[in-house]
């Protein structure tokens, strides 16, 4: 079974192929055509390009039907008193978000944004129905601090089963995919994530989470510091997710992987979504261009992240809730990076007068 996933994780690798570049050329052409001052919608006009090249067309097509996949798992690491909420949270929040009282709910009734949770691991028993997609691995992951947090095959199931919903939902007809995410103590191997894929410091990248006392912050960098030390990055990926990450980092990486094969876009949301990215960007570079990071969180991590990646957020307000909200919030700004591409009249149609001289 083992060989046969391996198999499975290279043939969704392979399926990850570059932006087009002939789309991307055509949408930068087009963009010194619009009606403005070149570059004047800044990081707008960087954005319709990418969605250009994802398309394979310019102008693109339109983003209509945005879904956010809550992926949802529960973590060893919780033993270690790295937060001070119950593991209990977890499940009781996915509850809520099923029940559409959630923020991220909220924001995505205004962007016009279905919702729906993927249980990846939560460590209790979920009520079937429409709005929720069991690709569960195990009720939570192992103690980090302990020894490897999943398997390697545990590993690559997550990552396929992450490909496999994004598939699921694209079939659905769903043209934007939104990550989102729910883990109490899940900070604490986002940091550890982070730290091994950019190098960074345990104590850079680690953050307050849900608000925690200094000593317990603390304790997060202990934690992170000491299972670097005891298990450093090897170089392989998924040896690496394995050995520190969550059942619903695994996801969010096979999920970004899933969407760049189908070349549909994706907005990123916090520093969850960033660690799972640098596992994605890991084991296949082309994916980073299927990628907007929706917002910069004040958790540290995230921005250590979103450097390494090399992705600009397209909002920052100092959001550290998760769940999906700054991508969410993002999704109307990519939306409409490919709407003035579409819809903008050029100099010619409109009869303006063009800047003189060079």
């Amino acid at each position: 079974m083992p060989a046969m996933s391996d198999e499975l994780l290279q043939d969704l690798l392979a399926g990850v192929t570059p932006l087009d570049e002939a789309a991307m050329r055509q949408a930068e052409e087009r963009q010194t055509q619009l009606t403005k001052p070149p570059g004047s919608l800044g990081v707008l006009e960087d954005a319709s390009v990418r969605l250009a090249g994802i398309a394979a067309e310019c102008p693109p097509p339109p983003l209509l039907r945005p879904v956010v996949a809550v992926f949802a798992g529960d973590h060893g690491v919780h033993a270690q008193g790295v937060t001070p909420w119950p593991q209990e949270v977890t499940a009781s929040m996915v509850a809520n978000f099923r029940a559409g009282g959630a923020a991220v709910n909220v924001l995505a009734r205004r962007a016009r944004a279905d919702v729906l949770v993927v249980d990846m691991g939560v460590a209790a028993e979920l009520e079937p129905g429409p709005d929720l997609l069991d690709r569960r691995i195990r009720p939570g992951t192992s103690d980090l601090a302990t020894g490897p947090a999943m398997s390697r095959d545990e590993a690559v199931r997550g990552l396929l089963a992450g490909a496999e919903v994004a598939r699921t939902l694209v079939a659905r007809g769903h043209d934007c995919l939104l990550t989102g995410d729910m883990g109490i103590a899940n900070t604490t191997p986002s940091a550890a994530l982070v730290a091994a894929f950019t190098g960074a410091p345990p104590e850079q990248v680690t953050g307050r989470g849900t608000g925690v006392d200094d000593a317990t912050l603390a304790r997060k960098v202990a934690v992170v510091s000491a299972a670097l030390a005891d298990r450093p990055p090897t170089g392989d990926p998924v040896a690496t997710l394995a050995s520190l990450g969550g059942f619903e980092h695994a996801g969010l990486a096979g999920f970004v992987l899933g969407a760049a094969g189908l070349r549909v876009p994706v907005v990123l949301d916090g520093v969850i979504a960033g660690a799972a990215a640098l596992v994605a960007a890991a084991l296949a570079p082309d994916a980073l261009g299927y990628c907007f990071a929706g917002h910069r969180s004040v958790e540290p991590g995230h921005a250590v992240a979103l450097r390494g990646l090399g992705l600009r957020p397209l909002v920052d307000l100092d959001l550290r809730l998760g769940e999906g909200t700054g991508a969410v919030l993002a999704f109307p700004v990519v939306a409409a990076a490919g709407a003035l591409l579409r819809e903008m009249a050029t100099f010619d149609s409109a009869g303006v007068a063009r800047k003189e001289g060079p």
